[in-house]
């Protein structure tokens, strides 16, 4: 008998126990498992997740890579991926004991390049502890990653802190955080750019209603009845399907140098908000982070959002180009005007960021309460950020109108004040939220979207082969 015969001698008991599992991942019961069964089956059981899971399960145990998994190839991975893990178990044990406790948790994390403080490491360890003991036996700790396709816990530790990268068609004001190890590694420049081009890829899929919600914004009255439907009838008519993409270019462009500059801000203001100590920030210190890196960005590309607005509400023939519209601009209005609307703007930075961190981080806690020791799963996280970004965007609705008509008019504007009056005073409330449907309209597409091109986009990166 050769020695990789021996590998896979088990006890009965073991046996019968990976029959029983496989037998719950085989949900069409062919007595093979495929990257159905194995999407299906986890959602089911509750296993935790992160993003492209079962594909990543396949492409590194579906040996002979014809789309199924025996139960040979079941059994040859469990046992070599429990010698994995034990492995793993006795590097975090370190005082050998038979248990993991939350300083080894720190502490192995730390070895990493991860720090978490202790609140972080108690939420880690709640997860994979059953007993309720706050240690994780080996038996919690090999039920729980099991089924995992990778043996690094560090990629479960992250599944919360990458949800933000999603491009809902607006912009993200706090940004992503990366650990130590990321930032050492480039997985950041990674994230980024896959983030960007997910970003680039929504924007662009969903124009049209994004065009339609700046002339609604600018053009829309309770006395001219300009709604979404007539709204898109008067855009074809008057320059046809090419004109739904009005605007579209630089609202793209401008995505890159915006995440830069807020990347890069947001790292100085953690660094001067958090000083030296170790740990993650606060939501509060994340809130603040975020809305200076946000007013950072916005400060210096904000004159690419006037053009963008006016570029959006052109009549054909008005401009060539991105270029001749600014020089136009410039020579007709001065330069100030490239700053138009930015006081409303700036101002919507603070209850935008602090209601959507505020509402996802109240539903990631809601979630984890009730679904105690349980990942979320994709589906989780982009319904927290879409409800998030969604009530962020209702409570700054108002000062992003105004930002826009400010922006949308030529050289005899109104003063911030005097616009939120006159729009009050001819349409009432209601008329400060004129756009928000197709607004509200764009957001499951684009969320849709942008997390399907950023996945593969971002595995494109880590492996272009």
């Amino acid at each position: 008998m050769s020695s990789e015969e021996e590998e896979f001698i088990i006890s009965k008991e073991e046996e019968e126990k990976l029959k029983e599992l496989f037998n719950k991942l085989d949900v069409n019961k062919d007595g093979r498992i495929d990257i159905n069964d194995l999407t299906q089956a986890l959602s089911t059981l509750q296993v935790p997740q992160t993003p492209g899971h079962a594909k990543k399960f396949f492409d590194k145990h579906d040996k002979d890579r014809d789309g199924l998994i025996d139960f040979s190839e079941f059994v040859k991975y469990v046992t070599d991926h429990e010698k994995k893990l034990r492995l793993y178990f006795k590097k975090i044990d370190t005082n050998d004991d038979g248990s993991i406790d939350r300083e080894e948790i720190i502490e192995s994390f730390k070895r990493l390049g991860v720090v978490i403080d202790p609140n972080e490491a108690d939420k880690l360890l709640s997860k994979m502890d059953k007993d309720g003991t706050l240690k994780i036996e080996w038996s919690e700790w090999r039920d729980y990653l099991l089924l995992s396709p990778s043996q690094n816990i560090n990629e479960i530790l992250q599944h919360w802190r990458h949800a933000s990268m999603i491009d809902v068609g607006e912009n993200i004001i706090v940004p992503d955080d990366f650990t130590e190890k990321e930032m050492k590694t480039g997985i950041w420049r990674i994230n980024l750019m896959a983030g960007g081009m997910a970003g680039a890829v929504s924007r662009s899929c969903t124009a049209p209603l994004d065009r339609i919600k700046v002339m609604l914004q600018v053009h829309g009255t309770s006395k001219n009845k300009y709604g979404v439907i007539n709204g898109f009838k008067h855009m074809l008519e008057e320059g046809g399907v090419k004109s739904l993409w009005r605007g579209n270019g630089v609202n793209v462009i401008k995505i890159a140098p915006e995440t830069a500059i807020k990347f890069m801000a947001y790292e100085q203001f953690k660094r001067i908000i958090h000083g030296d100590a170790s740990g993650e920030l606060a939501v509060s210190e994340r809130l603040l982070a975020g809305s200076l890196a946000g007013a950072t960005a916005q400060t210096i590309i904000y004159p690419m959002e006037v053009l963008k607005t006016r570029l959006a509400i052109r009549k054909t023939g008005q401009y060539k180009g991105i270029l001749d519209c600014a020089m136009k601009i410039y020579r007709h209005e001065g330069a100030a005007v490239f700053y138009r609307g930015y006081i409303p703007n700036l101002l919507g930075i603070i209850p935008y960021a602090g209601i959507d961190l505020a509402v996802y981080e109240t539903m990631k806690k809601l979630y984890m309460k009730t679904n105690e020791n349980k990942d979320p799963g994709i589906l989780v996280l982009l319904g927290c950020g879409t409800i998030s970004c969604t009530a962020g965007q209702l409570a700054s609705y108002p000062l992003a109108l105004v930002r826009t008509k400010l922006q949308a008019q030529g050289a005899k504007a109104d003063s911030m004040i005097g616009l939120f009056q006159k729009i009050i005073k001819q349409d009432g409330l209601t008329g400060l939220y004129r756009g928000i449907v197709p607004n509200f309209m764009k957001v499951i597409p684009a969320v849709g979207i942008s997390y399907v091109v950023y996945e593969k986009s971002r595995n494109w990166f880590l492996d272009p082969s």
